[in-house]
């Protein structure tokens, strides 16, 4: 029987209280899940803290806030043009004013319940969680951080690498970490400076934008490549895959045939983890309206090694009736 994949709590419990807060990643914990998932962004003063974003409009009630008003402002981050309020205009201590919010309310109306409840974490804080849940319940919960935009943070003197390893303080490549990136540059920086597992994360279209700004042409598309891949097993452990990249979908978002690619990274000892898997019919191929299992399944007999889950109870609870079923 094969090593059962891990169940990684995208953002947290996200699918049941807004993504990215104490909360979140708390209640993933007690369903199972096996990694919690925090993106990284940086305060003014250094200190890093969970947001999808640096720009804090859609997850915050920054706008509530007439003090701040000042700080709204439009910026370029990785050629996008954003207008709002950025974490690095905003020290630590501002951000603890602001109080999170339910980024997709349209779909998850329910969560909205909790918006204005809790702060914004820090790395710091999220380690201390899992440490402590980690004690508590008698097995190793791990950490799956993103360094969001990390050719924009190290451009303004306030890059993600360094801060995130000092706050780790995870040193051993068996350590229940992996580092993610859709970069590739801070990586192989990465690699030069832990031991800890990284993570190519792969995007169905567009290229890393270290290499828009290097001038390098190679697309995500040419990274999945046999010798794409070659190359990414020189500096990481695992490729983080859009699933639609895996299992395409026609145009009438119905499933085609899937690729080789788990197999063809599997050949160079790179473990793929597929996201993001969500309940909502909204996301589902046609295959699997209202049978967001039927998807877990799927993805599991392709033999992928993880799946980033908003719904980490439903993860679990497919995974591991396939394993009890799995009598090889």
């Amino acid at each position: 029987m094969n090593k059962k994949p891990i169940i990684i709590a995208h953002r947290g419990a996200s699918g049941y209280r807004p993504e990215h807060t104490l909360a979140a990643y708390e209640l993933a914990i007690n369903f199972g899940a096996d990694y919690i998932e925090p993106d990284l962004v940086s305060t003014q003063d250094g200190v890093l803290i969970a947001r999808h974003e640096n720009e804090i409009s859609e997850t915050t009630n920054v706008a509530n806030h007439p003090e701040f008003a000042q700080r709204h402002t439009t910026k370029i981050i990785d050629g996008e043009i954003k207008t709002g309020w950025f974490t690095e205009d905003f020290t630590l201590s501002e951000i603890k004013t602001l109080r999170t919010k339910e980024r997709i309310p349209q779909l998850r109306q329910q969560n909205t319940f909790y918006d204005d409840w809790w702060e914004i974490p820090t790395l710091q804080e999220i380690i201390d969680l899992v440490k402590n849940y980690s004690k508590k319940l008698g097995r190793n919960i791990g950490i799956y951080p993103e360094t969001k935009h990390p050719t924009y943070f190290r451009s303004i003197n306030l890059s993600l690498e360094e801060p995130l390893l000092a706050t780790l303080g995870y040193h051993e490549k068996n350590d229940p970490i992996f580092i993610q990136s859709f970069e590739v540059i801070n990586l192989k920086y990465l690699a030069q400076k832990t031991h800890l597992p990284l993570v190519q994360l792969i995007n169905i279209t567009g290229q890393p934008y270290d290499f828009v700004v290097s001038g390098d042409f190679r697309t995500y598309t040419d990274l999945v490549t046999k010798s794409g891949l070659e190359e990414i097993a020189k500096y990481a452990q695992a490729i983080g895959i859009h699933k639609d990249i895996l299992v395409p979908r026609d145009n009438n978002n119905k499933l085609r045939s899937p690729t080789s690619i788990v197999q063809n990274a599997h050949a160079t000892n790179l473990q793929v983890h597929a996201w993001t898997f969500r309940n909502e019919d909204y996301f589902l191929p046609l295959d699997f309206q209202g049978n967001p299992q039927g998807e877990y399944e799927l993805f599991f007999s392709l033999g992928v090694d993880g799946v980033f889950s908003d719904f980490s109870d439903t993860a679990l609870s497919v995974r591991d009736r396939s394993q009890s079923l799995d009598i090889s």
